[in-house]
């Protein structure tokens, strides 16, 4: 049989136990390395929405060839007068000032006050709030906090005369982004508490928490690099320091566990070090490796933001098996006999002692009423994951956000002043073939005009009406007039759900021309997804039919919109990949066809509970307010796909670790229902115990401000709890037992074709005897 990782672990696990010094010193040096360039370099991130051939994403190539100025649209400086209008004699020389004090930030290229002609529109109708128009020459991705804070520090005149002032837009989203130092402290504490109960000694505990430690510090430095070499989205650093520190913990804790197993039954110290690092380490390099595929394959989906997430978050992963198995067996190594050291009782019965107590009793209890097991736990699944059937896919907006936060202040401000659709206007990127022209028709019409009005006597009537026809005449002169654009303008204008639309502007060739639609209802609304859809399946294909017109919907709105749709379309596809994938590996694993299907099932049951609770509390809005929300809010597209990634990769780590358990008991016994009481019973423990840790590590991030990071805590914390609890400790170990001695059947000539593999090595040691 088998064993491609167990020789070199076992030899790694003994270097890093006799070594320990060199290997420890490597490991600080290497991470306060990391750190420092990090430090240095400073944080980029990109989230990147560009899907090829979709409106979205052609509209900003286009704009990027032709308009590169318009490309990342305006942020507004959201003003509001306490006292007065805006345009009194008092407020209005400080929103001058202001505007002026903007357009000489760095970084800005343009500041558009809301009392001139050109930001008229920027003026709510009771004149009490309105915004500048700042444009930078920075794009999102490029911007960083202290650039931000530099532009926003310039609207102090308007804050040093007691106006509201907030910030929207990219500018705005910058310094709004929620500190995660609060989690990070609340899941280290429950690990902590965890890890007492789990090992008994505060010898024993401290070396998981310090491996996951120094791990996630070292990859979120290497993310922190990896985002100026190529795209990393800002919830990245955050969804890898979930996972980072939750897979950490566990791996360090499964190792640890082993090698103090292996103390009590009397084996030497760097022996047991050795060994435990090429089994258990055997078993945490399966489960990282299969994490890290279900990750990395979200590639095949062909959406960026989504294949960035992927292998940010696989790189979390791979460090932290790395310091399972180098840096966890140093320490051990370091420890010695002291491991046992501190010890702590927190119950009736330590850690250490040999009966699993509990776990006996549980496992015999399932095993001895199967069918009901199987039924109840199957049902609770069912009830559980009944709301996904209404899951939706969308995109929350920044009135999710905190309150105490600028972008949110702002968002509230322009809902106030000018409706929801403000804060998400539509833009409509226009190619023109032939290029536009004035419409001289209407040219002509006003030159009549004019030249009867000079022939009569020039009365103050006459002079008013003179002024606004050539007011009128220098618009018209413009390409922007082009009959062909300004039908389409007045057909958007004239759809439901549209408030206002701005007039347009071309680039110098006169072939390419932009304007924005401002929508009646919010960015996040599935309102607004379905005038997206009006406007591009039926308004613009009706404006531009025969006019030489292409027009396409962009901006993020459309942008999310976009995303949204395609990974609907790719969802079911990722899922059948990676239960195909699952399948394969625990038939190579487990050597039997009905393991896999088993697991599938299992697999499948799980998710879809976990999809039905966030549902219920995102979507539907149950009990939304417990966890610092105002209300329903969309499930954020990517995050059902990213759940369903992780989740495979840590289920797979529980059932590896109780099907080895139950297959080696088989082996030795040949009692199916032995096998699975012994596998159960001797696993319990230690699957609640990581399961625990993961669940506590990622509920700490519901704290956090952003809706996404909430929507992955609750996610995959329900996830977890489901599948190590309902899942591992009642549906597979009911199962199993029904199954019998079929669980293991493998037809003879797949059992000749296939490889031989061994996860923990059991053979590579029975060899060495």
């Amino acid at each position: 049989m088998l064993a491609p990782v167990t020789g070199p672990l076992y030899r790694l696990g003994g270097f890093s136990a006799r070594r320990h010094r060199l290997v420890i010193a490597v490991w600080v040096v290497v991470a306060i390395g990391l750190v420092v360039a990090a430090r240095v370099a400073g944080p980029k991130t990109n989230d990147n929405l560009s899907l090829p051939g979709t409106g979205s994403t052609q509209a900003t190539d286009l704009l990027d060839e032709k308009l590169p100025q318009q490309e990342n649209g305006t942020n507004p400086i959201v003003l509001q007068a306490h006292e007065g209008t805006l345009d009194d004699a008092t407020n209005s020389s400080v929103v001058d000032e202001t505007a002026k004090s903007l357009r000489n930030a760095p970084h800005v290229t343009s500041a558009v006050s809301p009392l001139g002609d050109q930001g008229s529109a920027a003026l709510s109708k009771d004149r009490t709030i309105g915004y500048v128009s700042v444009t930078l020459d920075l794009a999102p991705q490029d911007l960083d906090r202290d650039e931000a804070e530099a532009v926003i520090d310039a609207a102090d005149p308007a804050r040093d005369a007691g106006m509201e002032v907030a910030v929207g837009g990219y500018l705005g989203q910058e310094v709004s982004k929620p500190s995660t130092h609060s989690s990070e402290a609340i899941g280290l504490t429950a690990a902590i508490v965890i890890l007492l109960f789990a090992f008994g000694t505060v010898t024993a505990m401290a070396l998981p928490i310090a491996t996951a430690v120094l791990g996630l510090l070292s990859a979120l430095s290497l993310i922190t690099l990896l985002g100026h070499v190529v795209e990393v989205p800002s919830v990245a650093p955050t969804l890898a320091t979930m996972i980072g520190l939750g897979v950490g913990i566990d791996y360090a804790l499964f190792i640890v566990t082993r090698h103090k197993q292996q103390l009590r039954s009397g084996m030497e110290i760097q022996e047991s070090v050795a060994r435990a690092t090429a089994t258990a380490g055997g078993a945490v390099v399966f489960a990282g490796g299969t994490v890290m595929i279900a990750l990395c394959s979200l590639g095949i989906a062909g959406i960026p933001l989504v294949t960035a997430l992927g292998y940010s978050a696989a790189v979390a992963v791979v460090v932290a098996v790395a310091a399972a198995t180098t840096l966890l067996p140093a320490l051990l190594g370091a420890l010695g006999p002291r491991i046992d050291s501190l010890r702590v009782k927190l119950g009736r019965t330590h850690p250490d002692d040999r009966q699993p107590h509990g776990w006996r009793r549980w496992a015999e209890g399932v095993a001895r009423r199967p069918w009901l097991s199987l039924v109840a736990s199957a049902l609770i699944l069912l009830v559980l994951a009944l709301p996904a059937r209404n899951l939706h896919l969308g995109q929350s907006d920044l009135g999710a956000l905190s309150t105490d936060t600028t972008a949110r202040q702002a968002y509230d401000l322009l809902s106030e002043g000018f409706g929801p659709g403000e804060n998400g206007p539509l833009l409509f990127v226009v190619k023109l073939d032939p290029a536009a022209k004035p419409d001289s028709k209407k040219l002509d019409d006003i030159d009549q005009q004019l030249s009867q009005l000079q022939q009569q006597p020039q009365t103050e009537q006459v002079t008013s009406q003179e002024a606004q026809l050539q007011q009128e005449q220098k618009q018209l002169a413009s390409p922007a007039s082009d009959i062909r654009l300004r039908r389409l303008e007045d057909d958007v204008k004239d759809t439901p759900g549209v408030k206002l639309v701005t007039p347009a502007t071309l680039d110098g060739e006169g072939d390419v021309a932009v304007f924005t639609a401002i929508a009646t209802t919010a960015p996040s609304s599935r309102q607004t997804e379905d005038l997206v859809d009006n406007l591009r399946d039926d308004v613009i294909p009706r404006a531009t039919q025969g006019t030489g017109l292409t027009a396409y919907v962009g901006g993020q709105t459309a942008g999310y919109i976009d995303l949204a749709d395609q990974i609907g379309d790719k969802l079911p596809s990722m899922i059948a990949i990676v239960i195909g994938l699952s399948f394969l590996v625990l038939l190579l694993a487990f050597r039997s066809l009905v393991v896999p299907l088993k697991a599938a099932v299992a697999t499948l049951l799980s998710v879809a509970a976990a999809y039905g609770v966030v549902t219920a509390v995102f979507q539907d809005g149950w009990g939304a307010q417990l966890i610092g929300l105002d209300g329903a809010i969309p499930i954020v597209s990517f995050v059902p796909l990213l759940m369903f990634a992780i989740l495979f990769g840590l289920s797979m780590d529980y059932e590896v670790f109780l099907l080895s358990q139950m297959q080696e008991h088989y082996k030795e016994s040949g009692e199916p229902r032995r096998a699975v009481v012994e596998g159960l019973a001797n696993t319990g423990r230690v699957i609640t115990s990581a399961a625990l840790i993961m669940v506590c590590v990622f509920t700490s991030f519901i704290l956090n401000g952003d809706p996404v990071v909430k929507e992955f805590g609750v996610g995959l914390a329900v996830a977890v709890a489901i599948d190590a609890s309902i899942v591992r400790c009642v549906l597979v170990p009911a199962a199993m037992t029904l199954l019998g001695r079929s669980a293991w059947w493998l037809p003879r000539w797949m059992d000749r074709a296939l490889p031989r593999i061994s996860i923990e090595g059991e053979d590579y040691f029975a060899k060495r005897r």
